[in-house]
């Protein structure tokens, strides 16, 4: 059929038409964040930006708490940020992963609670090439803060060591066989704990570390590792340094299992300040607690602000925590975690 060139002219404007109709009917690119857990695209969606907490391991009540408080706050300011948690279920390796994928999906920030000190550099470089900053909270990892991380925010692991080496050798009078139950090998709470601890028993020739081994931060592995080392040592073991309450409170079932008199016979200190700690100090199966204060949520959020508004942010930020033994025990154990 053959058209005019009037009829040809009507059709193509009525073309144009429905084009412009249908593209204003386009919904903007992106979409928006599912929440915690969700597959949502990252950046600035909703008018929110989307942070992350790229989470270690959430068994044990310490780790529990970090998290709770981390979503606590998140919820709290819940009209800026959509909140996206990712568990690595104490793999290394998967928390690297998990890391990548929040960065393949554009996130505007990422906290990390990492479970090693190394093994992160790569990530630290694809988050800094795609401009999101990552800060470290509760342990350290290899790099520079200021250029591969924002900052550090944790408790000061060596002076916890210390502390517990100063509380115990006055308890001790200085003279003690010390079973040291170590935390995850290559973590930096790990060494740091054991380094402040043998500095300041350093100081006493007869405090002596008759045996020292990784309980991994878990109460079953603190109670079978204590097992092993009973048979091993026997009444040679008079005090029991443990790098968490977890792996104390294990190995407090293992010396009352063998007839030991835990809190009395042997003097059992060990960090973190959790409630079944303190319950513990109340009833005198042990000794003394150095708090590590887990509720990191509200100074993480706060420190990353800070940083938008352009703000200097030191290297680390020190946590303060407090000491739990018999004298005060009862006083904070309702607010303890």
């Amino acid at each position: 059929m053959n058209f005019s060139f009037k009829n040809r002219s009507l059709l193509v404007l009525m073309m144009i038409f429905a084009i412009a109709l249908v593209g204003c009917d386009r919904k903007p690119a992106g979409g928006t964040s599912t929440g915690e857990g969700g597959a949502g695209n990252g950046g600035n969606t909703g008018g929110k930006k989307t942070v992350a907490f790229a989470q270690m391991e959430n068994t044990g009540p310490w780790r529990i708490a970090e998290s709770n408080s981390m979503r606590s706050e998140a919820a709290k300011r819940a009209d800026k940020y959509n909140f996206v948690y990712t568990d690595a279920q104490s793999t290394t390796a998967k928390q690297v992963s998990d890391v990548e994928d929040l960065i393949a999906r554009k996130v505007d920030a990422i906290f990390l609670a990492p479970r090693e000190a190394e093994g992160f550099s790569s990530v630290f470089q694809a988050a800094k090439a795609a401009n999101i900053p990552i800060i470290l909270i509760d342990r350290e990892a290899t790099g520079t803060p200021g250029v591969d991380f924002v900052t550090v925010i944790k408790s000061d692991f060596i002076r916890e060591g210390q502390r517990a080496g100063e509380w115990l050798a006055n308890k001790m009078n200085g003279k003690a066989g010390i079973v040291e139950l170590k935390g995850t090998t290559g973590s930096s709470v790990a060494n740091d704990r054991s380094k402040g601890f043998m500095d300041e028993i350093g100081k006493h020739p007869d405090m002596k570390v008759i045996a020292s081994q990784d309980g991994n931060f878990t109460r079953a592995e603190g109670q079978k590792v204590m097992e092993n080392i009973i048979q091993a040592q026997g009444k040679a073991i008079t005090a029991v340094y443990a790098h968490n309450d977890e792996m104390a409170l294990g190995a407090i079932q293992a010396l009352k299992a063998a007839n030991m008199n835990p809190g009395k016979d042997v003097i059992i200190i060990s960090v973190d300040g959790q409630k079944s700690a303190l319950q513990s100090i109340i009833a005198g199966d042990m000794n003394a607690t150095v708090e590590c204060n887990p509720r990191f949520g509200p100074i993480a959020f706060d420190t990353l602000e800070k940083y938008w508004r352009g703000e200097t942010i030191p290297p680390q930020i020190i946590n303060e925590d407090r000491f739990f033994d018999a004298s005060n025990a009862a006083q904070f154990v309702e607010e303890a975690y």
